[in-house]
């Protein structure tokens, strides 16, 4: 079977969480067989988000910053200005995947992307992720409804870490987190994010895709 071209949308400014969150759910829930699967690459403003098995006792002072419940796997993570969020709205079951290569596809596309910037990376087994000398540089967290992904990915890039130090990321107490401006100065934001498009593209089994420059449907209805 012949796969059609992911379609990148690249997002402008600070995208509010929730709106987002409900386009995804839209798109994912409207989509048949033929949609095209989709990437959104995008910042938000500071928020904290608590998947569906989260413990608040992780979330330790939130301060001004809001809480969103929402409906992916894991538990509380930091969202904001200088994060790249990544989602990946795929048919997985077309694509004849299951949760953990989904997984797997972006932990490796994440470890590919710093390998270009010379910057040695890992997953670990027993906390989903991509982490350079046992810092946290990246989460990840799905949703899989019908066979079909959303929710994705952060990396972060060059940000106030601070709001990372009122909870315990992912879970973890005490873990640290890093982000890539520590770690090199040779990388500029549209640049990168092509490169992480064609990273997550090659583990998804894609040679092509196609830049969108409009907002996604579900997004532009809002």
């Amino acid at each position: 079977m012949r796969i059609e071209p992911i379609h990148i949308h690249t997002l402008p400014g600070l995208q509010v969480y929730e709106p987002t969150w409900h386009a995804m759910q839209a798109y994912t829930a409207e989509r048949n067989h033929d949609s095209a699967d989709e990437i959104w690459l995008l910042q938000h403003p500071p928020v904290y988000t608590l998947g569906r098995n989260g413990k608040e006792e992780h979330i330790l002072d939130p301060g001004q910053i809001p809480v969103v419940h929402i409906d992916r796997g894991g538990q509380i993570t930091y969202h904001g200005p200088g994060q790249l969020v990544v989602y990946l709205l795929v048919d997985i079951k077309r694509r004849k995947m299951g949760v953990r290569d989904m997984v797997s596809a972006m932990e490796s596309a994440i470890i590919g992307l710093l390998a270009d910037y010379g910057i040695e990376a890992a997953a670990r087994s027993d906390a989903p992720g991509v982490y350079v000398a046992g810092a946290k540089i990246a989460a990840l967290g799905l949703r899989i409804k019908q066979g079909r992904s959303y929710h994705g990915l952060s990396l972060n890039l060059d940000m106030d870490l601070t709001p990372f130090s009122h909870i315990n990321p992912c879970g973890y107490e005490g873990m640290a987190v890093s982000q890539l401006v520590d770690l090199s100065k040779q990388w500029q934001w549209p640049q990168l994010e092509q490169q992480l498009s064609q990273h997550l593209c090659r583990q998804l089994g894609n040679a092509d895709y196609i830049q969108i420059d409009t907002l996604p449907g579900a997004l532009s209805n809002e």
